[in-house]
């Protein structure tokens, strides 16, 4: 059985995740702690679980989604894995952090690209890779099939949806992304956005003003 821890990281309030099942092993997707306050409130969690982190998934690149990435490649030795459309964003972080007062994420390079449909293995559990592009051109979601949840970054949120009007992004190409490949799983899917509490898709079919027209 897959659980679900949520950290809420740096000025932007990004929700990064720790997914685990029973056999310890565990996936970090975006870790946005950018001071140690907030790297060490991460590592106390798995440390204090015994968990073990397998892989480092970044849904996107934009700066306050992979602030942490050089943290947990230091601490636990994973490099992020991405779609490979995501790497220009990735490689142009940095020019961020003046304009918005971070730190320079100085991100390690991945060396494993994802791809739409794959299924990926950790532990006892699997996720599998919806490609979902439109907040940025190769962003992706992570869907439980067996527990009924998306991890789905800056593409859908409770009430809203993510903006387009940053480099690589594409208001049809999300609004595609968000009724074809999320929307389509059913209403009963549980949704982790990367920012703001938790939603569903059945409610954001109804009353997601972005959508009900």
């Amino acid at each position: 059985m897959i659980s679900i821890r949520t950290f809420v990281f740096n000025m932007f309030q990004v929700n990064c995740f720790v997914i685990s099942d029973e056999t310890g092993k565990c996936v970090i997707i975006d870790p946005g702690c950018s001071v140690p306050a907030e790297t060490q409130k991460l590592k106390n969690f798995i440390d204090n679980n015994k968990l073990t982190p397998v892989m480092l998934i970044n849904t996107h690149c934009h700066i306050d989604h992979i602030l942490g990435n050089k943290f947990v490649f230091d601490e636990f030795g994973l490099k992020p894995v991405i779609h490979k459309e995501e790497l220009v964003v990735l490689t142009s972080a940095n020019e961020y952090s003046t304009i918005l007062d971070l730190p320079e994420p100085q991100s390690p390079l991945p060396e494993i690209f994802l791809t739409d449909n794959e299924i990926l293995n950790f532990g006892k559990s699997t996720l599998k890779v919806i490609f979902t592009p439109g907040h940025t051109p190769g962003h992706i979601s992570l869907y439980s099939e067996e527990n009924r949840f998306i991890i789905c970054g800056d593409v859908l949120f409770d009430g809203s949806i993510g903006r387009t009007d940053l480099p690589g992004g594409d208001y049809l190409q999300l609004i595609k992304s968000i009724k074809t490949r999320i929307l389509s799983l059913g209403d009963e899917i549980k949704v982790y956005p990367g920012h703001g509490d938790t939603t569903t898709t059945g409610k954001e079919r109804n009353s997601n003003p972005y959508l009900i027209y």
